[in-house]
């Protein structure tokens, strides 16, 4: 071999080594946060308030019996201020019979100090909320989206809100999986519309020769 060969040949060969060199220093490219995914988080519903339990049957005689003006003083000395910010459920966790008007007072007394009230365990109220949250949503922002109805959050959220949320998706969404983005569970895809037939001399109306 030629002395200018040789040369030729170890520039080349140093050429190759130098973009494989290139090749190991280019950034890993994450290919799930660059793809069209959009991601549904139910707990951004939630505005991350305390959930509270007020016990109506405190203010009952031995806890099953209620006579009204001691009740109706019990409510009005009561610190509901202690409830502001919260959510609050209201209950009886005795088998007493509690007139209507006795959760009606309660509710009207935390009303404008708790963020919501309702009746029931902590659980209703949390199944209410979300249930109002997800019917005033404007579910058209994933119109026509590819949609990952995020999982394993902190467990705020009922799985009934999972359920109505993938119902409302299922109107505007093209695709919908569960889980996260790098690992997603499939579960819907809208149906590919059938092509048109070809539209035939006779339905266009132009009379064949």
């Amino acid at each position: 071999m030629k002395e200018s060969d040789a040369h030729i040949a170890g520039a080349e060969i140093a050429g190759m080594a130098e973009m494989a060199d290139m090749a190991d220093m280019a950034p890993i490219v994450n290919k799930v946060a660059q793809s069209p995914i959009e991601v549904f988080n139910l707990e951004d519903l939630w505005d991350g308030g305390k959930v509270s339990v007020f016990d109506i049957a405190s203010f009952l005689e031995h806890g099953l019996i209620l006579r009204e003006k001691p009740f109706r003083a019990a409510v009005a000395e009561h610190n509901w201020d202690a409830y502001g910010g919260q959510h609050v459920a209201v209950q009886c966790s005795t088998d007493a019979i509690v007139p209507v008007w006795a959760y009606m007072l309660v509710a009207l007394r935390l009303d404008g100090i708790a963020t919501s009230v309702s009746f029931g365990s902590a659980d209703d109220l949390v199944r209410e909320w979300f249930a109002e949250a997800i019917a005033q949503f404007d579910w058209s922002i994933y119109e026509d989206a590819i949609v990952v109805v995020k999982g394993c959050g902190s467990g705020i959220v009922p799985e009934s809100a999972y359920v109505a949320s993938v119902q409302k998706l299922q109107r505007v969404a093209r695709k919908l999986m569960f889980g996260e983005p790098c690992s997603s569970v499939p579960l819907w895809r809208r149906p590919k519309q059938p092509a048109a037939p070809p539209v035939s001399d006779t339905d266009s109306g132009i009379p064949r020769s």
